[in-house]
């Protein structure tokens, strides 16, 4: 294990000579480049040079505009622009500048053996072509800095409030209406892609049992107004069967092939969106997919501390693949959310393909759902949508408050429950939610709901399959049977979680599964065609069996068959219904995690819904068989099944506990519940069977889904909700300073550029893209510049070879051969040697000459937040939860001792909260 600084701090922390740290830092990033180019063969060139190729508009926003070259960038590339502290934090520096001396363009020519457009060579300075600005606020797989956005958007405030004419008060009138407008357009827009996708995939899914002989493009229920049977609606078989009468096995052949080939559509459509990531990126980030291995959960972390050993073992790395196409995308917006950047996943590209492939993957008859991904596609909506204003589309802290309001409107469409979809926002995936975005969310789903209504998808005037009515009350003694169902629903939950947990680490982890995604949709798809055909429960959608399972009986014109027998065929129907809940429940396990667009919300709803329905028509024949027994005294005789028991009630209460136990959502479920009927007189039972589902589930697994999603994707995620028990302090957490890894003023504010290079590339080796770099005077912390906007600076140089950069904040250049200048408290200039001087404020505004060193004071955050070396682990968990903070400086007697990074934190919380787990 490494020395943290409270192991270490009798050693002597003295900065060496600048030549010797120079020349070993070269030495470094030498050895690193030949890894990089003994990679070249492994890995494309692409990867091998740190970099990801993203086409255009899938960079930009979180994905922001981009302008690159022949419309693609690098990324990791560097930030938007330096932040001037001195005049205004918000001003955006958007200029043409030179890449040429980039460390990841140098990465990539080394390891390519190429040179970059209209370049002879690294050490030709001034000859480089310049391009358009390809800068983005926050590079690949980086956290997300809130106090930094937040000041940003404060200043920007009030320089636009600063303006008191009738112009500068339009201008602050229309920038306060931008949120409103901007949400409104969402959930039109998420309500119509949603409406798109329930028409098309409705009909889709019916071509595999049929086709509507007059309009062969409607689906059967539009065919047959509604009716489950039709003249007008013809089986395959009939086409080629002699008497035109229709055949079992026929039929059973065209439903095969129509799952088979509907699921390798869907999964060739999700593989559009792949993206590659080079190892060196994710080193301390995204460790594995759902079916991978941690690559270092052995190995000592003073290796993770060790650029050197680092950059070798990156060399062996595969580099990473990911599809923001596949699952339902729910885990990766809470993630986003966070703050963490995942670009790909909220773009264009991504919202096209997630579509097409979500029609195909629930037309196909999967056991999967479109309510998941809607709050996905949502997201992506609003993302897209958010370039439309600077305010947003320049600040990732402002634009995640549209991001909270846009997956609230998925969830809105997808259960036609506006309210839900707020309480969605703010229980499951929000991690940031100011007051003001609470309205404006409520707006944007009610925009959502009120589109989706207008639009009327089914025909019926109802948002939703699956919504119902209830006209019976229940009876007290029914509450036992809800505390059973809640107790089943959470027990069932745990159990789908660990067996998704066993089959991703064992199926998923075989070789051929890993390399062909494909091959695993084929056997899956297989599986569902065969088995599924032959029962009614698990042929239907799982929208249109929800229904079924839920509605009372009143609702179906053939009383005394399917879902409503008489007395004597209750045990037939059970028998039928426990086929299809075993059946339903594997197909759901394993249908988990393949690469299609897929939701987990309605499936787990069904397997409930059929648990609840065998529990119902359980307790309905004892009602009717033992009629005169006292729990069942206030039941009427009158001969009605549902006269007393309701198993449709029963069905819906066990798809919510089950739901429950998979989501871990409780408020939010029991409304969406309340919303789904309409029923008040049922809130309690649901509310109660929510409750104990989840005290059940997190007996039995601690994680929900989602959590399991991101734990084994290691994503870098803080739960603000799970707070370990801390047993050390922040000193035990902080490792000893390398002379790598701070800026050294004491002898002069003057540091050459090619030193600061070095640095950087120290970073950029250690995987810290989104570090930073303090800036010392004899010790004392006195600012810190962040690693992407350093590396922006440096970019902007004409060469690293001559310029001599000015890294203080407190001090103030006074042009070649006149010093320096230190400000006090008033603004008036000191000089360096005791003398006044207030003659020469002036040269703070003179343009230096091309020998003069660049000015570095804009981009150098000159009071980063800092804590001393013993505070408690507990105020640190508060600093990074409710402040957002990137990372905060180590203090020891007021003087710098180290750094601690939000990801070495997480990681620090993630194994003091496995730790726990395993005692």
């Amino acid at each position: 294990m490494p020395k943290s600084y409270t192991s270490q701090h009798s050693e002597s922390a003295g900065v060496p000579d600048s030549d010797l740290r120079q020349r070993e830092s070269e030495a470094i990033r030498n050895a690193y480049l030949n890894t990089q180019q003994s990679r070249s063969t492994l890995n494309s060139p692409v990867h091998a040079s740190r970099t990801s190729i993203v086409p255009f508009g899938e960079s930009s926003g979180l994905l922001s505009h981009s302008d690159g070259l022949q419309g693609y960038r690098t990324v990791p590339g560097t930030p938007r622009g330096g932040l001037s502290r001195r005049a205004s934090y918000a001003s955006m520096r958007i200029r043409p500048l030179s890449r040429a001396h980039s460390y990841l363009r140098r990465s990539a020519r080394a390891a390519s053996n190429t040179t970059g457009p209209g370049q002879e060579g690294d050490d030709q300075a001034g000859t480089a072509s310049i391009v358009r600005d390809d800068r983005m606020w926050y590079d690949q797989m980086t956290s997300v800095d809130w106090v930094k956005d937040s000041i940003a958007d404060a200043y920007r405030v009030k320089e636009l409030r600063a303006r008191k004419d009738w112009r500068g008060r339009l201008q602050a009138s229309f920038d306060g209406a931008q949120g409103w407008i901007l949400v409104a357009i969402i959930g039109c827009v998420t309500a119509g892609i949603a409406y798109i996708i329930d028409v098309t995939e409705a009909a889709i899914f019916d071509y595999k049992t049929g086709f509507c002989s007059r309009r062969w493009w409607y689906s059967k229920r539009k065919c047959c107004s509604g009716a489950n049977v039709c003249e007008e609606w013809s089986r395959w078989s009939s086409l080629v069967s002699k008497d035109g009468g229709d055949n079992l096995w026929l039929d059973f052949g065209a439903f095969f092939i129509w799952v088979v080939g509907l699921a390798l559509l869907a999964c060739l459509v999700t593989l559009q969106t792949k993206t590659v990531i080079s190892s060196s990126v994710a080193i301390t980030t995204l460790d594995e997919n759902l079916g991978a291995g941690h690559y270092g959960k052995s190995e000592d972390l003073e290796d993770v501390l060790s650029p050197t050993r680092q950059a070798a073992r990156v060399a062996q790395r595969p580099p990473l693949i990911y599809y923001p196409g596949a699952g339902s995308g729910v885990a990766e917006v809470k993630v986003i959310l966070s703050g963490f950047v995942l670009h790909g996943y909220l773009g264009a590209r991504t919202l096209f393909y997630k579509t097409i492939g979500l029609i195909l993957s629930v037309g196909s008859g999967l056991s999967v759902g479109k309510e998941g991904p809607y709050v996905h596609v949502a997201t992506c909506v609003g993302n897209i949508a958010s370039r439309m204003f600077k305010k947003y589309s320049q600040n990732d802290g402002k634009r995640r408050e549209v991001l909270s309001a846009s997956a609230a409107a998925g969830v809105a469409v997808a259960f036609g429950a506006p309210i839900s979809g707020l309480l969605f926002s703010l229980e499951e995936v929000s991690y940031y939610f100011p007051p003001k975005t609470l309205f404006r969310t409520f707006f944007c789903c009610i925009a959502a709901a009120l589109s989706l209504r207008f639009l009327n998808p089914y025909d019926t005037g109802k948002i939703v399959l699956f919504e119902v009515r209830y006209v019976t009350h229940w009876r007290f003694f029914e509450l036992i049977v809800f505390v059973l169902l809640g107790v089943m629903g959470g027990v069932t939950g745990a159990l789908f979680i660990k067996a998704s947990r066993f089959w991703a680490t064992t199926f998923r982890r075989i070789p051929t599964i890993k390399k062909y995604p494909m091959f695993e949709v084929l056997i899956v798809a297989v599986i569902t065609g065969i088995t599924s055909f032959w029962n009614r429960y698990t042929r239907l959608p799982v929208a249109e069996l929800l229904y079924e399972l839920a509605a009372p009986c009143n609702a179906f014109t053939d009383s005394g068959s399917g879902l409503c027998p008489t007395e004597e065929r209750i045990p037939d129907t059970i028998r039928y219904l426990i086929a299809a809940f075993v059946l339903k429940a594997a197909l759901t396990t394993v249908t988990f995690g393949i690469k299609v667009p897929a939701g987990i919300y309605v499936p787990s709803m069904v397997v409930g819904g059929l648990l609840g329905r065998i529990v119902g028509h359980t307790v309905q024949l004892l009602t009717l068989k033992y009629p005169h027994f006292g729990l069942f005294a206030g039941c009427p005789v009158d001969g009605n099944p549902e006269s007393c028991v309701v198993p449709g009630v029963y069905a819906l209460v066990a798809a919510g506990a089950t739901m429950c136990g998979v989501t871990r959502l409780s408020v939010t479920l029991a409304v969406i519940l309340f919303e789904l009927t309409g029923s008040l007189e049922h809130v309690l039972p649901f509310s109660l069977a929510v409750l104990i589902a989840k005290w059940t589930a997190d007996a039995l697994e601690p994680l929900s889904i989602y959590d399991l999603l991101t734990d084994m994707n290691a994503y870098p995620f803080l739960d603000s909700k799970v707070r370990p028990v801390f047993t050390t302090e922040l000193g035990d957490l902080a490792p000893a300073p390398h002379p790598n890894h701070f800026i050294d003023i004491s002898r002069s504010p003057l540091v050459p550029a090619k030193q600061l290079r070095a640095k950087l590339d120290f970073l950029h080796m250690a995987g810290e893209l989104d570090g930073g770099l303090p800036i010392l005077r004899n010790g004392i912390l006195v600012g810190l510049i962040p690693g992407p906007d350093l590396e922006f600076a440096l970019d902007r140089l004409a060469s690293d070879n001559d310029a001599q950069c000015f890294m203080s904040a407190q001090d103030r250049w006074q042009g070649p051969g006149r010093g320096t200048q230190r400000c006090d408290a008033d603004s008036d200039l000191i000089s360096l040697d005791g003398t006044a001087d207030a003659g020469t404020a002036e040269a703070d505004t003179q343009h230096p000459t091309t020998k003069d060193p660049t000015d570095f004071t804009p981009y150098i955050d000159p009071a980063p937040v800092s804590l001393d070396i013993c505070s408690p682990m507990d105020l640190v968990f508060e600093c990074f939860v409710k402040l957002g903070l990137r990372y905060i400086c180590v203090l020891r007697e007021g003087k710098f001792v180290g750094l601690v990074h939000k990801k070495a934190f997480v990681r620090y919380v993630k194994e003091t909260h496995d730790m726990e787990l395993k005692h």
